[in-house]
């Protein structure tokens, strides 16, 4: 399995310092949580890690060589992307989109065969959205767009997932169900990187966390070493009370 890496990496955000430089390892087995507030550069850094954007200093590194320097096929077989946001490029159904995902894999011109139509098929299905299939993506809601778009990084089946915000427009099942696919991605050996709003959601299934604040300045480490109130308050200024529910525990905004 595949592991990327940030060395002395400071992501390029207009009129910002630099703030600390990120030194981290995304392993197989993996999932993380990126928090913090709009602004903070979340976006920004995965669209870094994902060879998408320069980075202000530093490098990143698959498999022990520079992104910069490998192959756009190379890496889209290793890294698999989830935009916060998307635009419809040409009228395409649902599984032609999702089948996008095999492109990574096929030769200039090579058509899709069987064995990708299973597992676009399979990944649909795993999404809720296989009684779908012959819809134009135009004509889906917010949740049902979003669905999609994860089904077609499941189709990718890449090493390693960046999420950007992957529970946008999800209703609270299709959150339940896209975290729990995620988490068995990095059971499987993969390793996941989330950019997350809802510290719930990092609370219950993310095991480390990366704290990114709007300065530049960030920490990251084990989810119980970062995921405590003084250190959340000064992220969002924002006071916090805490609970535990079902062995984890619940973070809830005060006036």
């Amino acid at each position: 399995m595949s592991r990327l890496e940030a060395r002395e990496l400071i992501i390029d955000v207009p009129g910002r310092r630099d703030g600390r430089a990120l030194d981290l390892s995304l392993e197989p087995g993996q999932v993380w949580g990126v928090l913090g507030p709009n602004g903070a550069g979340k976006t920004t850094l995965l669209h870094t890690l994902a060879g998408l954007r320069a980075p202000r200093r530093g490098v990143v590194c698959l498999d022990g060589e520079s992104l910069a320097a490998l192959p756009r096929r190379r890496i889209a077989r290793a890294l698999g992307l989830i935009f916060q946001e998307r635009q419809d490029g040409f009228p395409a159904t649902v599984r032609e989109t999702a089948l996008i995902g095999r492109h990574p894999w096929l030769s200039p011109w090579q058509m899709e065969g069987g064995e990708d139509l299973q597992l676009a098929e399979a990944a649909l299905k795993r999404l809720d959205v296989a009684h779908l299939a012959e819809r134009l993506v135009n004509t889906l809601s917010g949740g049902e767009r979003q669905r999609l778009a994860i089904a077609t990084v499941l189709t990718q089946a890449p090493d390693i997932w960046l999420a950007d915000e992957p529970t946008n427009h999800l209703d609270l099942h299709h959150q339940t169900a896209t975290m729990a696919l995620l988490t068995e991605q990095a059971r499987t050996g993969r390793a996941v990187m989330l950019c997350l709003h809802d510290l719930n959601l990092a609370a219950r299934w993310c095991d480390q966390v990366l704290l990114l604040y709007p300065d530049g300045e960030m920490c990251w480490g084990p989810r119980d070493a970062m995921l405590v109130p003084s250190a959340l308050e000064r992220l969002y200024g924002q006071r916090l009370v805490t609970a535990e529910v079902d062995g984890a525990p619940v973070f809830v905004p005060v006036r």
